[in-house]
């Protein structure tokens, strides 16, 4: 598994993170066999939110594992908060920042976060307060770097204006079917859909300050309407890639994560499988460059033109 390095940090991570949103069904067995083949392939990044499995997630990871430190000290573990589970509504007050933090670091068996990323934009942030939080949060070491999740560029701005920490991380729903970071960059003013800047440009400010994007749901079209691989919605794009999986010797799965991981932003995969087949074969994707007329071909396929 390749590693890259996080500007502004001293984390030299996986390529390619486990995303534990969906570990909250399974059992003690099922989570330690996933985490074992994780680490076995090289992952050494993983994803939590508060939210997730409303906790449930957390707990059931750190009790399958048998979390001790020195398991610890072979992960980067990372967690979100934000979304107030009792009526869905979010905050990033002060309090509820150190309130969720202290729940997460219970839940998890761990006296401090590698990273805690603030979920999803609160449209009543005080950043002022945001930033008391983190300074208490890095002071007392429960909380060793900073992020953000589906924020927009100047929402990271007026973040890092107050901070004195540096935001490190974007984490963004990204997929060759839901490519619009991408798809929006190559119709610069050009009068049609696909060049409605909806996200300030986000793919190029984070690029610009060395801020690693994160992507959930490679593999999602829509917002959580299902895969396209293998989906009869998409008869060219999985023609695409099947041929060029077949050229490599890889699974459909490979390719799709290849895609993401080609893009020179050097982007962190979140694979959320639960499938410890599925996983190898995502993992296998970090092996694989694809030239960049396969990029450009997968990308058409989806449904993308060029200007």
């Amino acid at each position: 598994m390749k590693q890259i390095k996080i500007a502004n940090t001293d984390m030299e991570v996986s390529q390619i993170s486990l995303g534990c949103m969906r570990i909250a069904g399974l059992t003690n067995n099922e989570v330690e066999r996933l985490v074992k083949t994780a680490l076995d392939e090289g992952i050494n990044y993983f994803d939590h939110a508060d939210i997730y499995g409303k906790g449930k997630s957390e707990e059931i990871f750190s009790e399958a594992i048998g979390m001790n430190s020195s398991l610890r000290e072979k992960m980067f573990i990372q967690s979100k908060c934000g979304i107030n589970q009792k009526d869905g509504n979010y905050d990033f007050s002060k309090e509820y920042i150190l309130e969720s933090v202290d729940g997460i670091l219970k839940r998890l068996k761990t006296d401090y976060l590698d990273a805690l990323l603030l979920h999803r934009p609160d449209a009543l942030v005080e950043p002022e307060e945001v930033a008391e939080a983190f300074n208490i949060l890095k002071n007392s070491g429960k909380v060793r770097n900073f992020g953000v999740s589906n924020h927009n560029s100047l929402q990271i701005e007026l973040l890092q204006k107050y901070l004195d920490q540096k935001i490190v991380f974007n984490q963004l729903q990204l997929s060759v079917t839901n490519s619009g970071m991408i798809r929006t960059g190559l119709n610069v003013n050009m009068e049609n859909e696909a060049g409605i800047n909806r996200d300030g440009s986000v793919l190029d400010y984070c690029r610009l300050n060395d801020i690693t994007i994160q992507t959930w749901s490679p593999f999602q079209y829509g917002f959580f309407e299902g895969v396209f691989l293998n989906n009869d919605k998409f008869p060219e794009l999985n023609k695409t890639i099947d041929e060029i999986a077949a050229r490599y010797g890889v699974s459909n799965t490979t390719i799709a994560m290849a895609w993401i991981l080609r893009h020179p932003a050097k982007m962190q995969g979140i694979a959320g499988t639960t499938n410890v087949e599925r996983l190898k074969e995502i993992c296998k994707a970090s092996d694989i460059v694809l030239t960049r007329k396969e990029w450009y071909d997968i990308f058409k396929a989806a449904g993308n033109t060029l200007p």
